[in-house]
């Protein structure tokens, strides 16, 4: 091998160890009925932009961002719990602070059955806001999946899935992404042909309000690691389960298991359900192929409106000065809980200080 052939081998191993991608991922994006009054305005719009503004800085940080997006856009009438139906101005204030992926396979995306499935697509394109998970006939989905998204030059593929919907059935020609080993087996080996160089396989699964994984969420798990993919993120238990990364012996690295990140904003009571945490994690090339690095988490708290005029507020952990009086207990209880949790349990993913 030429001199000039060695120095830019190492100029290419110098430049990829050196090349980060930051990801961020956040839990259960909910709409109930009180948000969705709180963010109501006398012209009849709806502002949802102080609910958010707490964790600008830690979303922007991001090179791409994911949220779950668990309620259609099925318009008027707006409803909450059981059967959701938000905004559109909600997915845009979501994009607005900086999420750029949403998540729609959940187990509440066919509330409004096969045209509110078809709105919420429609509506999210019209934003110009990528989705995945739920798709309008399987010609969208085909076009969509996997997604690979260029990051830095990283090619990252996501994949979404969710265990039902609530017992509604489809109807006609809608597409839902359900767990299924075979097609999501196919998914990952299409987003390896196309040249992706990592793959985040996104899970709605397990157990509403349990604080650690089900016996189905741990064999899927072990089965994921096994196929080779590098991140695997979970939702739906609305509450915080642990975290880990665990190295796959295999492929040779390291994957990220989150199997839930409690709930991004809702108005949920219990206290376990009064936030989530912020995933953070960034990916390196390293003689070809993503490596993980620096995982951890962050926690936040849904401050719920006092009064009229007010809204639901997000305060991350670091960040008490911002509580009314009255929310200060709820918000430490919470906060200690969910640290007993994930401290007894996470393996590698720290609390980010």
């Amino acid at each position: 091998m030429s001199l000039l052939s060695i120095l830019m081998l190492s100029i290419v191993s110098l430049l990829e160890s050196n090349h980060t991608v930051n990801l961020t991922f956040v839990g259960d994006a909910m709409q109930h009925a009180p948000q969705i009054t709180a963010a109501q305005q006398s012209d009849g719009t709806y502002d949802y932009s102080p609910c958010f503004e707490n964790l600008r800085d830690d979303i922007a940080w991001a090179d791409l961002a994911v949220v779950n997006l668990e309620c259609p856009l099925g318009g008027r009438p707006y409803t909450g719990y059981p059967c959701f139906s938000a905004p559109d101005s909600y997915a845009q204030q979501l994009k607005d602070v900086g999420f750029d992926l949403f998540l729609t396979a959940n187990n509440h995306c066919l509330d409004r059955r096969d045209k509110g499935l078809v709105r919420t697509c429609q509506t999210l394109d019209s934003l110009g806001i990528p989705h995945i998970g739920t798709y309008p006939d399987q010609q969208a989905r085909d076009k969509a999946i996997p997604l690979i998204v260029n990051v830095k030059g990283m090619k990252i593929a996501f994949l979404d899935y969710t265990y039902g919907t609530n017992g509604i059935p489809i109807q006609g020609n809608v597409i839902v992404d359900f767990i299924d080993q075979q097609q999501i087996a196919q998914d990952i080996t299409t987003a390896r042909e196309r040249g992706a160089h990592a793959i985040c396989v996104n899970l709605h699964w397990g157990i509403e309000y349990q604080l650690k994984p089900v016996a189905s969420q741990r064999d899927l798990a072990d089965w994921l690691v096994s196929q080779g993919v590098d991140l695997i993120i979970g939702g739906h238990p609305h509450v915080v389960e642990p975290m880990e990364v665990r190295y796959c012996e295999e492929y040779d690295k390291n994957v990220l298991l989150v199997y839930s990140m409690g709930n991004f904003i809702s108005n949920q009571s219990d206290i376990d359900t009064r936030g989530g945490a912020m995933v953070k994690v960034s990916l390196r090339m390293e003689n070809g192929r993503a490596v993980i690095v620096e995982p951890r988490y962050k926690l936040f708290f849904v401050q719920k409106p006092r009064s009229g005029g007010e809204n639901y507020v997000l305060i991350p952990e670091s960040r008490p000065d911002l509580l009314r009086p009255d929310s200060k207990g709820e918000f430490t209880r919470f906060m200690q809980r969910t640290h007993d949790l994930v401290t007894s349990h996470n393996i590698d993913v720290p609390n980010e200080q």
